[in-house]
């Protein structure tokens, strides 16, 4: 059997994908596993691990159990902000913000096979989201973009609205997702505007049945099709 190419699946696995959930390690109050489990379920295809709280340790325990649920069940796992957490705890990759480690610096720590994604603010920021770097070695695998709506995870972040998914739509050199403030009442709205990819948070994570929030994001998103 021939060896699998890790970071061509973990490529390929994300442009497939269509719902990323973001949460802590305790999300609506929950033990991690009651919210994931259920949310992968109803068609999550990835899940992102952000909490500022716990430090470096905690952080990659939580991780690494969370990488083996998501594992099991087919998920991708992200771990917002810390390169090497997100490498020590065997994740699929690592989300960073504008104003985080730069993405080369983030590619050196984390080499070639680790997805990376970058939250973008505006068009330039789109614009320089490059997929390789000068000397053809991956950079940037996908983008967030927003927030499109305010939202107190990003308090004091200027909501972005539609526009900024539109030009993505017709900009972006790599997936993206939109992300902010997005739920089953409004997500309409980022897939007319060519979004077919969403990121949430409250709107699943807050759900009383988690799986049932996820299935009905994941049925509108999949009724937009491909991109």
């Amino acid at each position: 059997m021939a060896p699998v190419d890790l970071g061509s699946d973990r490529r390929q696995r994300l442009a497939a994908a269509r719902l990323y959930l973001v949460c802590d390690a305790n999300p609506g109050g929950r033990a991690l596993p009651e919210v994931v489990r259920p949310a992968i379920a109803g068609g999550v295809d990835v899940v992102q691990l952000r909490d500022k709280q716990l430090p470096d340790e905690e952080l990659a325990a939580v991780a690494n159990a969370t990488r083996a649920l998501c594992e099991a069940l087919g998920a991708l796992l992200i771990v917002n902000d810390r390169p090497l957490v997100a490498r020590e705890a065997g994740a699929d990759g690592v989300h960073v913000g504008q104003d985080d480690m730069p993405v080369a610096a983030v590619r050196e720590m984390v080499g070639p096979d680790m997805l990376i994604g970058l939250s973008t603010h505006a068009e330039r920021e789109i614009d320089d989201a490059a997929p390789t770097a000068a000397d053809g070695t991956p950079l940037v695998d996908y983008i967030g973009v927003g927030p499109v709506h305010e939202t107190p995870t990003k308090a004091g972040r200027a909501a972005v609205g539609v526009e900024l998914v539109e030009y993505a739509a017709a900009h972006a050199s790599v997936p993206f997702f939109a992300i902010g403030g997005l739920n089953a009442a409004n997500i309409g709205d980022v897939i007319a505007a060519g979004a077919s990819r969403a990121v949430v948070l409250r709107a699943i994570a807050d759900a009383e049945d988690p799986e049932q929030a996820a299935r009905e994001l994941r049925a509108l998103l999949d009724g937009h099709g491909d991109d």
